[in-house]
């Protein structure tokens, strides 16, 4: 190995940390501009939205509609629901639970010619799945609620989605029953999701965050923050009597279906208020597995 051999290696070895050090430098600055490009086509997107909804909101004479206005009212007002705090989220769920009912049971009637239950509880027009749905939709969708109308497509598709193989399979794990099944059309996951329905909870994420949600949040404003608290922790208990009440009664229920006798006075009791008469027309959709 000769003199000038050691020398190259020598200075091989010198220089193979700096360009180390450069190629980590180069990745860290890449990343940084991809960011930095992501943060400004957000940026844009939303200042899009906002200007779209200001000029849809002039032309429709509806100023309270724009989300800034709105963000602006409750912050001044230091309203209970102000946001998409916990007090926002609930209220989206008692009107989503019966809003979601009233909306099938029409749907039923423009399809078949005639109205049917669609109530997922025991006591009143209430059904929870639409409850989550609302407030699932909101949550998720409440940052973006100012960009455009495919960022929300694509939001409602996914949290939609999703919320419903979770509740079907929960549902099935639980009570051994389906409201649904899918089976029938193309492009379904088990019989649970399916495209078609998945490109409607899209469509539903654009009119639920562009307009639902706004017009929500203007109503909800409506109610004064003293009474509000209040109302909003007595329809919680409410629900939650309801919820736990559904349970047992759907329980028991299944137990009936599978031929299982009533051993205790609470069983014979929900076998005399709810029989399976009155089950099928609270529930006419349940299919036991």
């Amino acid at each position: 190995m000769n003199y000038f051999h050691l020398c190259y290696l020598a200075q091989k070895k010198n220089i193979e940390p700096i360009v180390k050090a450069k190629k980590r430098s180069y990745k860290r600055a890449r990343k940084n501009i991809i960011k930095s490009y992501e943060k400004l086509f957000e940026l844009s997107d939303e200042l899009s939205g906002r200007w779209a909804n200001i000029k849809q909101s002039s032309k429709v004479k509806i100023s309270g509609i724009v989300n800034a206005k709105i963000d602006e009212n409750e912050r001044s007002n230091n309203h209970f629901s102000r946001g998409i705090n916990s007090y926002k989220l609930l209220w989206i769920f008692y009107i989503g639970s019966f809003g979601g009912v009233i909306l099938e049971m029409f749907w039923c009637y423009l399809q078949n010619g005639y109205i049917e239950s669609r109530q997922g509880l025991i006591y009143g027009p209430f059904n929870i799945l639409y409850g989550f749905g609302a407030v699932a939709l909101s949550y998720f969708l409440y940052r973006f609620r100012n960009h455009s109308d495919w960022v929300s497509f694509l939001g409602g598709f996914i949290v939609g989605s999703v919320l419903e193989y979770i509740c079907s399979w929960g549902q099935e794990f639980a009570l051994g029953v389906r409201s649904w099944d899918y089976s029938h059309l193309p492009l379904n996951i088990n019989g649970r999701i399916c495209l078609f329905y998945s490109l409607i909870w899209g469509l539903l994420g654009v009119v639920w965050i562009k307009i639902a949600y706004p017009l929500l949040s203007i109503l909800i404003m409506k109610i004064p923050n003293k009474i509000g608290r209040v109302q909003t922790w007595m329809l919680l208990v409410f629900f939650i009597f309801n919820i736990i009440a559904s349970i047992f009664v759907m329980v028991r229920w299944t137990e009936r279906h599978n031929g299982k006798e009533s051993t205790s006075s609470l069983s014979r009791y929900i076998d005399e208020k709810y029989p399976d008469e009155r089950m099928e027309r609270i529930l006419p959709n349940w299919k036991f597995e």
